[in-house]
């Protein structure tokens, strides 16, 4: 019986380790890209964050207090506000909601005290704020984020 050698090639050897290499590259190519659409995703939607988180923060304020003559546009320490009147018992109560010094603001304060624009409770950062009356049952907003990006809503008033 005769047997014979079974001859080794160079190629048994290499095209194994090619291969490792090929997947491995394929993998790391994949990480990257997956790697840099979640960066850009990430940026993106902090972005959309400040505006329109803002303008969604005023209209559900807007709709909890939407009331006979609660809701009205005015003025607050020489800023344009947001006005929502709200009775506890005997006494009145005024939420303001502006923007000042770069800062979307609120202010909820007993009617008669006094305040400055100053005062109020930061909400969120904004570049600029624009306050709008389109028609008696309808508000338009404005919202500009720090790196420029504006979002508007129009929010309607039911109870007029």
């Amino acid at each position: 019986m005769e047997f014979r050698l079974k001859r080794r090639h160079m190629i048994d050897l290499l095209f194994p380790i090619a291969l490792f290499f090929v997947f491995a590259l394929s993998a790391l190519t994949l990480i990257l890209l997956a790697a840099g659409i979640y960066q850009s995703t990430t940026a993106n939607s902090s972005l959309q964050y400040t505006s329109r988180t803002g303008l969604a923060y005023i209209s559900e304020k807007i709709h909890q207090n939407d009331e006979d003559g609660a809701v009205y546009l005015g003025n607050f320490d020489g800023q344009d506000a947001v006005i929502l009147e709200q009775k506890q018992g005997d006494t009145l109560y005024y939420t303001y909601i502006y923007a000042y010094d770069r800062n979307l603001k609120e202010l909820f304060i007993k009617d008669g005290v006094a305040a400055t624009a100053a005062d109020g409770r930061t909400i969120l950062e904004v570049e600029d704020f624009t306050i709008e009356q389109v028609s008696d049952q309808l508000f338009r907003f404005s919202c500009t984020d720090q790196e420029n990006r504006t979002s508007s809503a129009v929010i309607g008033i039911r109870s007029r």
